[in-house]
C-alpha cells in the first residue's frame, strides 16, 4: 500500500508552507506529494496568504526534491488548453527527472472560475475527453513527426508535438464518482484510477465499473492502478486525535465515518479494508500544514504497519 501527502493549498498556504509539507514528505518516506488544483478557498478558510498555481509549485518542488512522485488531485481541464498544458507537465517532469503525474478532470467550481475570470463552459465533459486525446496524444508523437486534431473544442495543426516528458509515458490519472462516462474515460486514458472521499461500499462500485470498462475496452482491468483520496486525522490518543479534528474544523466521529482518523491501528485497520477491495494507493488529504508531527506520527506508526 502505497501512503502520498495530498494538500489543499487554497485553504492557505505559501510556496514555502508547501515547500517544507514535501521535504518532510520526502524524509518521512512518503511515496509522493500531491495537491489540489484551485484558485479560491473553500468553506470558512481565510485562503491566506492567497492561492498558488498547482504547476508552478509542483516545478519548484520539482528542483527542491529528489525522489518524492509529484502531481495534481486533480488539474481543472477549465484551467488550461491542452497544448499548453502538455508543455508545463512536459517541462515540469524534466525539471524532475521523470516524477510527475497529471491528474486530469473536467473542473468544477464555479466560483473561483467567477473571481478569477475563468471560462466555465457548460461542455465540460466532452472537453475533458478533447483534452486527454490532445495531451497524451502529443506526449506519443514520435520525435520529428507532427500532431494535428480536429475536435468540437479543440483543433491543432502540425504541432511538433514538443518538449517530451522525461519519462517514457507520464502516468495519468482519472477520478470521480460518476457511473458511465467516467469509468469509460478511464479505461480508454488513465494509469490510475481514483474516488475522492468515497465509503468503502462505494469505493469498491465504483472501482467494479472501472474494471468492467477496462475489460469492455481491451485492457485488462489490473492494467490501472486503484486509489483512495481520504482526510486523515491520527492521534497516539483519543485526546490528540480530538486537537487535530478541532484544528481543522471537523468532528471525530465525522472523521472516523468519511475518512481515516483515530489511533494508528484504527487507520491502519480501515485502510487494510480498502486494501481488500483493491485500492492498492491512498492519498492522505492533510488539511493542518503546519502539523509536521502529525506526518511523522503516520509515517512511524501507520506506513511502517503496511510495509
Amino acid at each position: 500500500m502505497d501512503l502520498r501527502i495530498f494538500t489543499e493549498p487554497q485553504q492557505g498556504a505559501s510556496y514555502d508552507t508547501l515547500l517544507t509539507v514535501a521535504k518532510a514528505t520526502e524524509d518521512l518516506g512518503f511515496d509522493a506529494f500531491f495537491r489540489s488544483d484551485h484558485y479560491l478557498r473553500m468553506g470558512s478558510a481565510d485562503g491566506l496568504p492567497g492561492p498558488t498555481d498547482a504547476w508552478i509549485t509542483l516545478a519548484g518542488l520539482a528542483r527542491e526534491t529528489k525522489r518524492i512522485r509529484l502531481g495534481t488531485l486533480m488539474t481543472a481541464g477549465t484551467f488550461r488548453l491542452p497544448g499548453v498544458l502538455a508543455i508545463q507537465v512536459a517541462q515540469v517532469d524534466q525539471m524532475s527527472g521523470g516524477r510527475v503525474e497529471l491528474g486530469l478532470g473536467a473542473g468544477w467550481f464555479e466560483d473561483e472560475h467567477k473571481a478569477y475570470g475563468i471560462p466555465f463552459p457548460k461542455e465540460k465533459f466532452a472537453r475533458l475527453e478533447e483534452q486527454l486525446a490532445i495531451v497524451t496524444g502529443l506526449w506519443a508523437t514520435e520525435t520529428g513527426k507532427t500532431f494535428s486534431y480536429d475536435g468540437t473544442y479543440y483543433q491543432l495543426t502540425d504541432s511538433p508535438a514538443l518538449p517530451k516528458p522525461a519519462q517514457a509515458k507520464v502516468p495519468v490519472l482519472i477520478g470521480g464518482h460518476g457511473a458511465t462516462r467516467t469509468p469509460r474515460l478511464a479505461a480508454r486514458y488513465a494509469d490510475e484510477f481514483n474516488i475522492p472521499f468515497a465509503s468503502l461500499e462505494d469505493s469498491e462500485r465504483q472501482f467494479g465499473r472501472v474494471r468492467a470498462a477496462a475489460e469492455d475496452a481491451g485492457r485488462k482491468a489490473d492494467d490501472l492502478v486503484y486509489s483512495n483520496a481520504l482526510v486523515v486525522c491520527v492521534g497516539k490518543d483519543d485526546a490528540e486525535v480530538a486537537r487535530r479534528a478541532a484544528a481543522i474544523g471537523r468532528e471525530v466521529e465525522e472523521l472516523k465515518a468519511n475518512g481515516l482518523a483515530g489511533s494508528p491501528g484504527e487507520v491502519v485497520e480501515k485502510i487494510g479494508r480498502y486494501e481488500t477491495l483493491g485500492s492498492s494507493r491512498i492519498y492522505l488529504q492533510v488539511l493542518d500544514l503546519d502539523d509536521l508531527d502529525h506526518l511523522e506520527l503516520i509515517s512511524s506508526r501507520v506506513m511502517s504497519q503496511l510495509r
